[in-house]
Protein backbone atom coordinates (compact mmCIF):
# COMPACT_ATOMS: atom_id res chain seq x y z
CA UNK A 1 0.00 0.00 0.00
CA UNK A 2 1.08 3.58 -0.72
CA UNK A 3 -0.10 7.06 0.22
CA UNK A 4 0.35 8.98 -3.03
CA UNK A 5 3.01 11.22 -1.51
CA UNK A 6 5.93 11.05 -3.92
CA UNK A 7 9.25 10.61 -2.12
CA UNK A 8 11.58 11.07 -5.08
CA UNK A 9 11.53 11.99 -8.74
CA UNK A 10 13.76 9.33 -10.25
CA UNK A 11 15.02 8.94 -13.78
CA UNK A 12 15.01 5.95 -16.13
CA UNK A 13 18.57 4.75 -16.80
CA UNK A 14 17.87 1.80 -19.08
CA UNK A 15 15.07 -0.33 -20.50
CA UNK A 16 15.63 -3.88 -21.71
CA UNK A 17 12.63 -5.26 -23.59
CA UNK A 18 11.91 -8.97 -23.68
CA UNK A 19 9.24 -11.02 -25.40
CA UNK A 20 6.78 -10.81 -22.51
CA UNK A 21 8.27 -8.25 -20.17
CA UNK A 22 10.77 -5.45 -19.74
CA UNK A 23 13.39 -4.69 -17.12
CA UNK A 24 13.55 -1.03 -16.18
CA UNK A 25 16.50 0.49 -14.33
CA UNK A 26 15.81 3.70 -12.41
CA UNK A 27 18.23 6.05 -10.68
CA UNK A 28 16.85 7.26 -7.36
CA UNK A 29 17.82 8.83 -4.05
CA UNK A 30 15.61 6.18 -2.38
CA UNK A 31 18.06 3.36 -3.14
CA UNK A 32 19.61 3.32 0.38
CA UNK A 33 16.15 2.48 1.78
CA UNK A 34 15.35 -0.16 -0.85
CA UNK A 35 16.01 -3.90 -0.68
CA UNK A 36 15.55 -6.66 -3.24
CA UNK A 37 11.94 -7.81 -3.07
CA UNK A 38 10.60 -4.49 -1.80
CA UNK A 39 7.56 -2.92 -3.43
CA UNK A 40 7.96 0.51 -4.98
CA UNK A 41 5.45 2.68 -6.79
CA UNK A 42 6.69 3.86 -10.20
CA UNK A 43 4.31 6.42 -11.71
CA UNK A 44 1.58 4.82 -9.63
CA UNK A 45 2.34 1.22 -10.63
CA UNK A 46 3.39 -1.17 -7.88
CA UNK A 47 6.62 -2.89 -8.99
CA UNK A 48 9.10 -5.12 -7.18
CA UNK A 49 12.81 -4.34 -6.99
CA UNK A 50 14.77 -7.28 -8.45
CA UNK A 51 18.22 -5.76 -7.95
CA UNK A 52 19.64 -2.74 -6.15
CA UNK A 53 22.97 -0.99 -6.82
CA UNK A 54 24.59 2.05 -5.21
CA UNK A 55 22.46 4.56 -7.10
CA UNK A 56 19.76 2.66 -8.98
CA UNK A 57 17.38 -0.29 -8.89
CA UNK A 58 15.86 -2.60 -11.46
CA UNK A 59 12.28 -3.85 -11.68
CA UNK A 60 10.43 -6.26 -13.95
CA UNK A 61 7.45 -4.86 -15.85
CA UNK A 62 5.10 -7.54 -17.16
CA UNK A 63 3.57 -7.33 -20.64
CA UNK A 64 0.09 -6.86 -19.11
CA UNK A 65 1.37 -3.87 -17.14
CA UNK A 66 2.97 -2.39 -20.24
CA UNK A 67 -0.28 -2.83 -22.16
CA UNK A 68 -2.57 -1.34 -19.53
CA UNK A 69 -0.48 1.56 -18.15
CA UNK A 70 1.51 4.54 -19.34
CA UNK A 71 4.77 2.73 -18.48
CA UNK A 72 4.79 1.56 -22.10
CA UNK A 73 5.84 5.10 -23.04
CA UNK A 74 8.88 5.26 -20.75
CA UNK A 75 12.17 6.13 -22.39
CA UNK A 76 15.73 6.45 -21.13
CA UNK A 77 15.81 9.78 -19.31
CA UNK A 78 12.10 9.82 -18.46
CA UNK A 79 11.36 11.27 -14.99
CA UNK A 80 9.25 8.97 -12.80
CA UNK A 81 7.40 9.45 -9.53
CA UNK A 82 8.63 7.06 -6.84
CA UNK A 83 7.25 6.06 -3.47
CA UNK A 84 8.24 3.25 -1.13
CA UNK A 85 5.51 1.14 0.46
CA UNK A 86 3.75 2.84 3.36
CA UNK A 87 4.85 2.07 6.92
CA UNK A 88 2.31 1.20 9.60
CA UNK A 89 3.96 3.61 12.06
CA UNK A 90 3.76 6.67 9.77
CA UNK A 91 1.08 9.27 9.11
CA UNK A 92 -1.18 8.63 6.12
CA UNK A 93 -0.59 12.02 4.54
CA UNK A 94 -2.31 11.38 1.21
CA UNK A 95 -4.93 8.67 0.74
CA UNK A 96 -4.94 4.88 0.35
CA UNK A 97 -3.24 4.05 -2.95
CA UNK A 98 -2.80 0.42 -3.96
CA UNK A 99 -0.54 0.81 -6.98
CA UNK A 100 -3.13 -0.99 -9.12
CA UNK A 101 -3.87 1.26 -12.09
CA UNK A 102 -7.55 1.47 -13.05
CA UNK A 103 -7.02 3.17 -16.40
CA UNK A 104 -4.99 5.62 -18.43
CA UNK A 105 -5.93 9.28 -18.74
CA UNK A 106 -4.90 11.85 -21.33
CA UNK A 107 -3.60 15.29 -20.39
CA UNK A 108 -5.76 18.00 -21.97
CA UNK A 109 -4.24 21.05 -20.28
CA UNK A 110 -1.36 21.91 -17.96
CA UNK A 111 -1.35 25.68 -17.75
CA UNK A 112 0.65 27.83 -15.34
CA UNK A 113 -1.14 30.21 -13.01
CA UNK A 114 0.13 32.68 -10.41
CA UNK A 115 0.31 30.09 -7.61
CA UNK A 116 -0.65 26.78 -9.20
CA UNK A 117 -1.13 24.91 -12.45
CA UNK A 118 -4.50 24.05 -13.90
CA UNK A 119 -4.26 20.37 -14.81
CA UNK A 120 -7.09 18.91 -16.89
CA UNK A 121 -7.39 15.21 -17.74
CA UNK A 122 -9.67 13.18 -19.94
CA UNK A 123 -10.33 9.87 -18.21
CA UNK A 124 -12.00 6.60 -19.29
CA UNK A 125 -15.78 6.91 -19.07
CA UNK A 126 -16.11 3.82 -16.87
CA UNK A 127 -14.06 5.48 -14.12
CA UNK A 128 -16.14 8.65 -13.81
CA UNK A 129 -18.62 7.05 -11.40
CA UNK A 130 -15.84 6.66 -8.82
CA UNK A 131 -14.75 10.32 -8.93
CA UNK A 132 -16.41 13.17 -7.05
CA UNK A 133 -15.63 16.83 -6.53
CA UNK A 134 -13.16 17.27 -3.65
CA UNK A 135 -12.58 13.52 -3.63
CA UNK A 136 -9.23 11.76 -3.95
CA UNK A 137 -7.55 10.48 -7.09
CA UNK A 138 -4.03 9.22 -7.84
CA UNK A 139 -2.42 10.50 -11.05
CA UNK A 140 0.90 8.84 -11.92
CA UNK A 141 1.04 7.85 -8.25
CA UNK A 142 0.41 11.36 -6.92
CA UNK A 143 -2.43 11.80 -4.42
CA UNK A 144 -4.53 14.75 -5.58
CA UNK A 145 -7.87 16.34 -4.72
CA UNK A 146 -10.41 16.60 -7.51
CA UNK A 147 -11.31 20.22 -8.23
CA UNK A 148 -14.10 19.49 -10.66
CA UNK A 149 -15.39 16.68 -12.82
CA UNK A 150 -17.58 17.35 -15.85
CA UNK A 151 -18.36 14.38 -18.04
CA UNK A 152 -15.05 12.64 -18.66
CA UNK A 153 -12.87 15.65 -17.85
CA UNK A 154 -11.28 16.10 -14.42
CA UNK A 155 -9.76 19.41 -13.36
CA UNK A 156 -7.03 19.38 -10.73
CA UNK A 157 -4.94 22.19 -9.26
CA UNK A 158 -1.23 21.50 -8.81
CA UNK A 159 0.45 23.46 -6.03
CA UNK A 160 4.16 24.46 -6.24
CA UNK A 161 5.16 21.60 -3.91
CA UNK A 162 3.59 19.04 -6.26
CA UNK A 163 5.13 20.68 -9.31
CA UNK A 164 8.59 20.68 -7.72
CA UNK A 165 8.56 17.11 -6.40
CA UNK A 166 6.76 15.17 -9.15
CA UNK A 167 6.88 14.71 -12.89
CA UNK A 168 3.44 16.28 -13.38
CA UNK A 169 5.11 19.61 -14.11
CA UNK A 170 6.59 18.01 -17.24
CA UNK A 171 3.29 16.74 -18.61
CA UNK A 172 1.89 18.32 -21.75
CA UNK A 173 -1.28 17.99 -23.77
CA UNK A 174 -1.60 14.48 -25.20
CA UNK A 175 0.60 12.77 -22.61
CA UNK A 176 -0.72 9.63 -20.93
CA UNK A 177 -0.96 9.29 -17.14
CA UNK A 178 -1.92 6.40 -14.88
CA UNK A 179 -5.18 6.79 -12.99
CA UNK A 180 -6.15 5.02 -9.79
CA UNK A 181 -9.52 5.96 -8.33
CA UNK A 182 -10.32 5.90 -4.63
CA UNK A 183 -10.49 2.25 -3.55
CA UNK A 184 -13.16 3.09 -0.96
CA UNK A 185 -15.56 4.06 -3.75
CA UNK A 186 -15.02 0.66 -5.39
CA UNK A 187 -15.67 -1.17 -2.13
CA UNK A 188 -18.88 0.80 -1.58
CA UNK A 189 -20.06 -0.08 -5.08
CA UNK A 190 -19.33 -3.76 -4.48
CA UNK A 191 -21.17 -3.80 -1.16
CA UNK A 192 -24.19 -2.07 -2.66
CA UNK A 193 -24.33 -4.58 -5.51
CA UNK A 194 -24.18 -7.48 -3.07
CA UNK A 195 -26.94 -5.91 -1.02
CA UNK A 196 -29.13 -5.54 -4.09
CA UNK A 197 -28.47 -9.14 -5.13
CA UNK A 198 -29.29 -10.51 -1.69
CA UNK A 199 -32.53 -8.52 -1.64
CA UNK A 200 -33.86 -10.09 -4.79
Amino acid sequence: MFTGLVADKGRVVSIVNGAESAVVEIKSALVPELRVGDSISVNGVCLTAISVSESSFKADVMVQTLRLTSLKNLEVGSPVNLELAARADSRLGGHIVQGHVDGVGVVKENSTGEKWNKFVLSIPQELTKYIVNQGSIAVDGVSLTVGEIIGEEVTLWLIPETLAKTNLSDKKSGDLVNIEVDVIAKYVERLMKRGEESGK
